[in-house]
């Protein structure tokens, strides 16, 4: 589910919550940081789990209406395209999904049924919805990607669950768009294979990123003065406080991976930081850090101060 680049990103906002805490607690600040990663995949599971509750609420809004006293024709003979969606159907019975739910004590739904009911509004009123409905062809592949359109169309920019996420964890802003993302690439991807077609994907790829974690918070953390002095005599017209904060946290960790992660390829640390600087600092940002990276490697290179190994010579 996390990619290294979004794996620094939450490094880097740990590192800026100890600065403005004012906070040396390293171990408390690693915890929150695990806290927040594992709190991806609670995001997750709740953006997925609103498609199957949309789904329930309909199912339940029309067994009601079959049994008003003067239901209509159109009552009594629903179309039920929408709660046949072979999609939400795997969803619904899947397994992996309702096992890592009641694991994870996941009900925010249940708990806020408003909102799932403000969902289900969006939906019958989009055009996807419209479209999908008055189709009287069905099968596998207009069901998935009806539900991929849903998703991405309807219920991801929904402005009301985007407020009520922001409300609930601050620290899922960020992760919004990583984990809408991950979750339209497995609606396209699902097959027609019962229950067992969906898998909860794994929070870290392996091991190694999950250590990955823990090494670049602790080493940036632990050696910031170290790392600090290594570009401040590169910035003549630039004293400490005038560097933006984030920009500094970012010249840290990108120089920590310069001298104390081998592994990792000089050209990859430099495109992943420039990237962050870009979505996080300042419009010049990214300029200003690539010219002092640029310079570090260079005097690193003269003074055989950078070692690289393995795919890290790259």
């Amino acid at each position: 589910m996390l990619n290294r680049r979004h794996i620094r990103v939450k490094v880097m906002q740990s590192i800026y919550a100890m600065h403005q805490n004012g906070s040396d607690n390293l171990e408390k600040e690693e915890k929150f940081l695990f806290n927040s990663i594992e709190n991806i995949g609670d995001l997750y599971l709740i953006m997925l789990s609103a498609l199957v509750e949309i789904r329930n609420s309909e199912e339940d809004f029309i067994a009601k209406s079959q049994k008003k006293h003067l239901a209509t024709a159109e009552e009594r003979n629903p179309n039920n395209k929408f709660l046949n969606n072979k999609i939400l159907r795997i969803l619904a019975e899947s397994d992996a999904l309702n096992s890592a739910l009641d694991e994870r004590r996941i009900n925010n739904w249940k708990l806020n049924d408003d909102y799932i009911l403000l969902l289900l509004e969006d939906v019958k009123s989009s055009e996807v919805y419209a479209k999908y409905m008055h189709n009287k062809e069905n099968n596998f592949e207009e069901d998935r990607q009806f539900v991929v359109d849903l998703f991405t169309e309807v219920v991801a920019p929904n402005e009301k669950l985007y407020d009520y996420l922001e409300d609930h964890k601050l620290t899922w802003v960020d992760d919004i768009p990583l984990v809408n993302t991950l979750i339209s690439k497995q609606l396209k991807q699902l097959t027609l294979e019962g229950k067992d077609a969906f898998y909860i994907p794994k929070l870290y790829k392996d091991a190694d990123d999950k250590e990955f974690v823990r090494s670049l918070f602790r080493k940036t953390v632990l050696n910031e003065v170290e790392l600090a002095r290594e570009f401040i005599d590169k910035t003549p017209n630039w004293d400490t406080e005038r560097i933006a904060e984030v920009d500094a946290i970012i010249l840290k960790m990108a120089i920590c991976e310069f001298l104390k992660f081998p592994s990792i390829p000089v050209k990859v640390t430099i495109n992943e930081y420039l990237e962050i600087a870009k979505e996080y600092s300042t419009p010049k940002s990214s300029i200003f850090i690539n010219g002092i990276l640029d310079n570090l490697i260079k005097e690193y290179e003269a003074n055989n101060k950078l070692v690289k190994t393995g795919r890290g010579l790259m």
